[in-house]
């Protein structure tokens, strides 16, 4: 491990010296959600981070929209690994990982979340003994089917620093044994990523405006996930709902749904749907801030929502999320659940919204990147003469 030697980092220290002490930052990422949620860190970060961008989300318009949701950074690296089978695209993942960190020497890596591309970045950091940080450690769905659970768990037995965003993924990762000593709770960097990508009121009006949409009066849904949208009935199923519904659906079509709607044939089932492309950051927030509500298989939605005060009704066998259970969202399988759910929320639109403004996001106050400096900061100080012990 890189040492430390005179160094006395405390939760204090700023993000310079936290980092000075350590030789900088690499983030290892490949995919929109990703780089959303580590833009806080980023630009916290500035001039001692250099980015790894892995390229695990390949398709070109919805890359275009990624690189301009982030900060200007000059140590930008596209490592152009693309798509495969989930086996090949690891090891491919890691050896392009691995080489990068061969040139960065003595740099702390940090990886968000559970994706294949933080795995690799986990193990290739391993590989070269340097010290890792997991941020949005301990989500757990106890679903053994979704690759992301294995991925997460393993990432986070790896890592020196667990960045837990609630007391629950703390809980987790206790059960699991990981050392309280290598467990923060910082909260999530979705919270700060989206209160500075949020239009104002007014340029949340002109978005609707392009589209023909009023304020409550229409339904935002993203389906993208491989239980939902690899198998035909399934992907039917969720289409055929939300073409039923009583509002107007805006429906951003992932690259991977339009896939598989155009090999199935489903195409059809897209008509009664207002279909856009993958949105810029910024837009879809203006989209889901002014909707009466959310249907959904994503992850980051589910955070977003508690944020944006917005109901969601999530489309999945299980989630890593619990914590909006009962407030923010409700957990519905493909089926018709998902109209009779959606429908609840629609039943008195103006008061949800009045009642969910007063309730708090599990997710923190958009202090999470500074609680992670320090945290680093407070490991740093705790090993001594070698941040990772």
């Amino acid at each position: 491990m890189p040492t430390t030697a005179g160094f006395r980092a405390t939760a204090e220290s700023s993000p310079e010296v936290v980092l000075a002490a350590v030789g900088g930052a690499t983030l290892v990422c490949g995919t929109r959600p990703e780089l959303i949620k580590l833009a806080p860190l980023m630009r916290l970060f500035g001039d001692e981070c250099s980015i790894v961008y892995t390229g695990q989300h390949y398709d070109g318009p919805l890359y275009s929209r990624i690189r301009a949701d982030l900060p200007p950074s000059d140590r930008f690296l596209e490592l152009g690994v693309g798509g495969g089978r989930r086996g090949d695209q690891l090891g491919r993942t890691i050896s392009a990982v691995d080489e990068i960190l061969a040139t960065h020497p003595g740099r702390v890596v940090l990886v968000q979340g559970d994706t294949t591309s933080a795995l690799a970045g986990a193990l290739a950091a391993n590989a070269h003994g340097l010290p890792l940080v997991h941020v949005e450690a301990g989500l757990r769905s106890h679903d053994r089917a979704m690759p992301e659970e294995h991925n997460r768990v393993l990432i986070d037995h790896l890592a020196d620093l667990c960045c837990a965003p609630t007391d629950l993924n703390r809980r987790n990762l206790l059960a699991e044994n990981v050392p309280a000593e290598r467990i923060a709770v910082t909260g999530n960097t979705v919270v700060e990523a989206l209160e500075a990508a949020l239009p104002p009121a007014g340029e949340r009006a002109d978005v609707l405006a392009a589209h023909g949409l009023t304020r409550d009066r229409y339904v935002l849904a993203t389906i993208h996930r491989p239980e939902n949208v690899d198998d035909r009935a399934r992907l039917a199923v969720i289409l055929g709902e939300l073409g039923r519904l009583p509002l107007p659906v805006v429906f951003p079509l992932h690259p991977r749904t339009a896939k598989n709607v155009e090999r199935f044939g489903l195409g059809g089932l897209l008509a009664p749907l207002a279909v856009l492309e993958p949105q810029a950051y910024p837009a879809f927030l203006a989209l889901a801030a002014e909707a009466a509500v959310l249907v959904s298989d994503s992850g980051g939605i589910q955070e977003e929502a508690s944020v944006l005060k917005r109901p969601v009704v999530v489309v999945r066998r299980s989630t890593e999320r619990p914590e909006i259970a009962g407030t923010f969202g409700v957990r519905v399988p493909a089926g018709p659940r998902i109209g009779e759910e959606t429908a609840r929320w629609l039943d008195d639109v103006a008061g949800h919204r009045e009642r969910l403004r007063y309730l708090e996001s599990p997710y923190g106050d958009g202090s999470a990147s500074a609680r992670i400096v320090a945290a680093l900061g407070s490991l740093v100080h705790r090993a001594g003469s070698a941040i990772a012990g």
